[in-house]
């Protein structure tokens, strides 16, 4: 037998007992509220015919509220707590310059340009609270599948990543991995097999992570050997500075390798084949409706028609 569903109070009745909980006077109450006496009257008495239990009593003139009316108060403060809570959100998620945005960056990735836009966008949108996480991919993806972040900043095409159903890639530039040495006698040229390298030992990214992957697939495509690894490292800044102290060779996207030029003792070489992948916007499609994001997103891409990554990146 289905169940019959409780009768529910209207916002205006719900006004009405909180306007007599306050005031604890009939005529009081229904002046201020603009009503007849009868009418509250009437107004109480159903809220109590539905509840089973009068919500006041009266000594003399004097009106109380009863165990239930106390229950019944508290709990109407809690409604009009959370229906005030859930119009604030709303009012967040539509305005286009208030509210906060969460960013998930790949901590392998180059964040000059995003810092730079962040700085810039917070200047002209002083009501948006930016969050920038630095995490792994495993990481980024957990977080968007769970409405952690708003947005990831990642490197594309990623075979890890199966569920594409339900997300947006937009993208931002197109990367090339560049091969970093640290020996004289490579100078001359301007690029470099991988079967050139494999007899010398690597600092690379460790296992999971999306350049370590792309690598491995490169060795594996043309059937050379994984090479000796000397130390796994989780951000550019690091492999540099351990492939340097090593004599080691690495791998480097090109937004770290052009950003800090003038740092580093030999010239990179791009891979002969060159090896190329993209820096992208992920996003839940759903988030496209929420005009901050979409604001967002709009703005970082004028900002990058006035003037382009690569340049952003030297300047």
């Amino acid at each position: 037998m289905e169940q019959k569903k409780p009768e529910m109070f209207s916002s205006k009745t719900l006004d009405y007992f909180l306007q007599l909980a306050e005031t604890m006077n009939y005529t009081k109450a229904a002046q201020i509220l603009g009503i007849t006496q009868p009418a509250l009257t009437q107004q109480i008495k159903k809220i109590e015919k539905t509840i089973g239990t009068p919500l006041f009593y009266s000594v003399g003139k004097k009106l109380y509220l009863t165990e239930a009316g106390h229950t019944m108060l508290q709990t109407t403060h809690s409604i009009y707590a959370v229906l005030i809570n859930a119009a604030d959100k709303i009012q967040k998620n539509s305005n286009t310059n208030k509210g906060e945005i969460k960013i998930g960056l790949l901590s392998s990735i180059e964040d000059k340009v995003f810092i730079d836009f962040f700085s810039y966008y917070f200047k002209i949108n002083p009501g948006i609270q930016l969050t920038l996480l630095m995490l792994s991919r495993d990481e980024i993806w957990n977080k968007l599948e769970n409405n952690g972040i708003d947005l990831a900043i990642m490197y594309l095409p990623d075979q890890k990543i199966k569920n594409w159903k339900s997300y947006t890639a937009e993208k931002i530039f197109e990367e090339e991995l560049l091969f970093i040495h640290h020996k004289e006698e490579l100078n001359g040229q301007e690029a470099i097999t991988l079967a050139q390298t494999t007899n010398h030992q690597w600092t690379v990214y460790p296992d999971t992570y999306y350049m370590n992957d792309l690598l491995r697939e490169e060795f594996k495509n043309q059937m050379r050997d994984w090479p000796s690894i000397s130390g796994f490292f989780t951000t550019p800044q690091q492999l540099y500075k351990f492939s340097k102290s090593t004599k080691s060779f690495t791998a480097l996207p090109y937004s770290f390798v052009f950003n800090h030029q003038q740092k580093l003792e030999f010239p990179a070489l791009s891979f002969d084949p060159p090896i190329f992948f993209q820096l992208s916007f992920i996003y839940r499609k759903d988030k496209e409706l929420i005009p901050r994001i979409k604001k967002f997103l709009i703005d970082f891409k004028l900002y990058l028609e006035k003037t382009d990554y690569s340049t952003r990146l030297k300047s």
